[in-house]
């Protein structure tokens, strides 16, 4: 077990910790147990505002130096993080209660998006253009954007931090790190290592505290030219309101409402594991998790039986404990969430096909039980609103088209996945479902080296891969005579 002082310095500006100026602090919650693991400084307006100006500051030689020696401080952290893992997955499921193999997993991808970006770094291309005038010279080159302002989630605490920062130190940019308030430990940690690691001071800055203040002075700062964030949809689009003001560049990781589409031709095994896997990791709690679930009338009820069969495997409770499957949800007002929209699907006529444990007699966290809902229909909330939690409402159709006409009925875009043994279905079927992702057979689709972003309102821009640096890069292009 990992041990905390009752309150730690959280907040990193110009490569010095410290706490709030106002002494304030906040409690971070074990939502397994509801014990209080540490507080954390509350900052808010006044250290983000230092935080910028650290940033401003040391963005001049950040972003001159060569990429090389921005790679090889990357890589390091890359590799403190992997020979910490035991540790970091601890605190990982101590503050957002996923189990442990889950966390380990989690910093495991999180030092890959380095160790990716490490690479990348040094492969930011720019262009000659043959010019149709024999007197000019066209070049384009790529320039770091600047200060980028970075609000990540709690549902992936580690992956999602590095996923934004790697690729924007790695184009030169500097950054100011708001965590989640839920999760802020494992992002203290990062920052340890980034430190370690021989980061300059003020390159990467950490803001703990007051959401609202920390997010109004990256809107209203001109000197943050960039914000990233990945979170809900309503608050993805008053970010992108508020940046208008100076036209701030954004990169946005939204909601999601997932289908997975099951197919007669599909290897029922496959199609019920995975199933399990996408909806119950992290206990529902992801953005491209299954949300909803068609499966072809002429396998429904095999494909229910084996699914439920699966289900009954889970094992809730505290994720510290060997054994267990399915950890908590993050807090309450997830909970009640849930249960709004059971509620709702039960009281317009859905069937509870099955309600599983909701954890161990002495746990008092906030657990809610792994739940398979059929009779379902387009006007539950379950079939058009993100859950975000361990319910799956299963639907039967007949036809193709009229699966990839539910799927694609939706606002959201992120991510969908098809089952099916056929190669001509899978390309047809595939190109015609209206997501930025889709998992053929797979529904754990994230890839440090591949692109991830959703469309329609689930976002805009990518991360991962070559795309995911080119989202912290401007090109100015230059037109010389000779």
């Amino acid at each position: 077990m990992v041990h905390f002082d009752s309150a730690i310095h959280s907040i990193f500006i110009d490569g010095e910790w410290r706490s709030a100026v106002s002494n304030q602090t906040e409690p971070v919650y074990n939502p397994a147990t509801l014990k209080t693991i540490t507080e954390v400084a509350y900052g808010g307006q006044k250290e983000t505002n230092e935080a910028v100006q650290a940033a401003k500051r040391a963005f001049a030689d950040w972003s001159r130096l060569s990429p090389r020696k921005r790679s090889n401080i990357l890589y390091k952290a890359s590799e403190y993080m992997l020979e910490d893992v035991d540790r970091l997955g601890t605190i990982l499921t101590m503050e957002q209660g996923k189990p442990l193999k889950e966390a380990k997993g989690e910093v495991k991808g999180a030092a890959g998006f380095l160790r990716w970006y490490a690479e990348e770094a040094n492969r930011v291309y720019g262009e000659w253009i043959p010019s149709s005038n024999t007197r000019n010279r066209l070049l384009v080159i790529p320039q770091p954007v600047g200060v980028v302002g970075a609000i990540t989630p709690w549902n992936f605490p580690a992956s999602m931090i590095t996923r934004k920062i790697g690729p924007a130190l790695a184009a030169g940019c500097t950054v100011i790190l708001k965590p989640a308030p839920e999760t802020p430990l494992s992002a203290i940690e990062i920052i340890k290592i980034m430190e370690k690691a021989g980061m300059p001071k003020g390159v990467v800055n950490l803001v703990t505290g007051n959401a609202e203040e920390i997010g109004q002075e990256f809107l209203s700062n001109k000197d943050v030219r960039m914000i990233t964030f990945t979170g809900s949809t309503a608050v993805g689009k008053y970010l992108m309101r508020e940046s208008a003001e100076h036209v701030k560049k954004v990169s946005l990781e939204l909601g999601g409402h997932a289908p997975i589409i099951v197919f007669d031709d599909a290897d029922l095994d496959v199609a019920a594991e995975l199933t399990l896997g996408s909806k119950f990791r992290n206990s529902g709690q992801t953005c491209i998790c299954a949300n909803r679930v068609y499966v072809q009338r002429s396998i429904w009820e095999p494909f229910q039986q084996k699914l439920i069969e699966k289900i009954k495997e889970l094992q809730p409770g505290n994720g510290l404990e060997d054994g267990t499957t399915m950890g908590p949800l993050i807090n309450q007002q997830a909970v009640e969430k849930v249960k709004d929209h059971y509620d709702d699907a039960t009281s317009k006529g859905a069937e509870v096909l099955y309600t599983g444990k909701t954890q161990k007699d002495d746990l008092q966290g906030y657990f809610y039980p792994p739940t398979v809902l059929g009779n379902v229909n387009d006007d539950m909330k379950v079939m058009n609103e993100e859950t975000f939690g361990p319910i799956i409402p299963i639907q039967p159709f007949d036809e193709e088209e009229t699966a990839i006409n539910w799927a694609n009925d939706t606002d959201y875009g992120l991510a969908a996945y098809i089952f099916t043994e056929g190669y001509r279905r899978s390309v047809r079927v595939s190109e015609q479902l209206d997501y930025g992702i889709v998992g053929i057979n797979e529904v754990f689709p994230a890839r440090a080296e591949a692109p991830f972003g959703g469309v329609k309102q689930s976002g805009i821009g990518k991360e991962g891969g070559h795309y995911g640096i080119e989202e912290f890069v401007e090109h100015k292009y230059i037109a010389s005579s000779v």
